[in-house]
């Protein structure tokens, strides 16, 4: 074995006091981020929604943390003047058709939804043509002008009730191809399935869950239904965002493989300290939710920008499909 020489030790003393330091300049940033965050949230009069998919630092400082049907209701309820939607850019816009009269910004104007751009107005329009007696359900995760095209929206959280609450013989569902195929074998019903997917949740594999099961054998399979068909089949448990959590807050199981974003993380420790969690693969990462940091944060409710607008016409046709689908029970 390898002995360090007294320079090497040196050297590795030096780089742990600089990393150390490191460390601690930026939790003294973050402490002061945090405390201009809470001045200005009450100048603004505002509210701080975060998606679980986000980073730690965002979930920590935020008021209510969520799945898009918890966020979603949220928005719709709220009383702050300021709505600061920290997620993807289509649920900025959601929060601001719910609750139109109130002020919605967000982090990064940048934080987008690859799926929502999978589906097209022209698109949706011709197949609405050629099935004109269907209804359209499209999942929240997809933009305003889609909703506008749309009779009724849905989550994760309740895609199986809404389709259960048609009275149709022929249902249109946009965008999300595996929650669609989840949703139709729960359901029984026949859809016309729209052929796009979650970039993230879509590239678990089957491999990446047999490597895991092998390396923890005592450990239950939890997964979301945007995965892969096939992967989804080996979950011991299927479900949302926030049915994954409340599952393994729940369950007497200690030890769980999880198919979901990587963000979920942090409120699964909170919650249960005590147990394991292995992610299923070290890609189940949204690039595009982990855009958004406390820096941001604190600079959008600075300048009060970037600001969410909806065109009042796409705004009034979208939010009939919203409110359709917050009364569903």
């Amino acid at each position: 074995m390898c002995k360090l020489s007294v320079n090497d030790k040196a050297k590795e003393w030096v780089y742990l006091q600089l990393e150390a330091l490191a460390l601690a300049r930026k939790e003294e940033q973050n402490r002061e981020l945090r405390e201009r965050l809470e001045q200005l949230k009450k100048e603004r009069n505002a509210i701080i929604l975060a998606h679980y998919y986000q980073r730690d630092e965002i979930q920590e400082v935020a008021d209510f943390r969520g799945d898009s049907f918890l966020l979603a209701q949220k928005a719709a309820q709220t009383d702050a003047e300021v709505i600061v939607f920290c997620g993807v850019h289509f649920m900025g816009e959601s929060a601001k058709i719910l609750a139109p009269n109130k002020t919605v910004i967000i982090p990064d104007e940048r934080a987008g939804c690859p799926m929502a751009d999978m589906v097209h107005v022209d698109g949706l329009r011709k197949l609405k043509a050629q099935h004109p007696n269907a209804k359209v359900v499209t999942y929240i995760n997809s933009s305003a002008d889609i909703k506008a095209e749309t009779d009724i929206c849905c989550t994760s959280s309740n895609a199986v009730k809404v389709i259960e609450s048609l009275d149709a013989e022929e249902i249109i569902w946009v965008p999300d191809k595996n929650l669609g195929h989840y949703v139709q074998q729960k359901t029984g019903r026949e859809m016309i399935i729209w052929e796009g997917y979650c970039n993230t949740h879509d590239m678990l594999t089957v491999k990446d869950v047999v490597e895991m099961k092998a390396q923890y054998p005592n450990a239950q399979f939890v997964v979301h239904p945007e995965c892969r068909p096939e992967v989804v089949a080996m979950g011991d448990f299927v479900g949302s965002t926030t049915a994954i959590l409340e599952y393994c807050r729940d369950s007497d199981c200690t030890e769980f493989i999880v198919g979901t974003e990587d963000g979920t993380g942090y409120q699964l420790r909170k919650d249960s300290p005590h147990k394991a969690f292995h992610f299923a693969t070290k890609y189940l990462v949204c690039p595009n939710m982990k855009v958004n940091n406390l820096k941001k944060l604190v600079k959008c409710l600075e300048n009060m920008s970037p600001q969410i607008y909806v065109p009042p016409h796409v705004a009034e046709q979208a939010r009939l499909s919203l409110e359709r689908m917050l009364q569903v029970k």
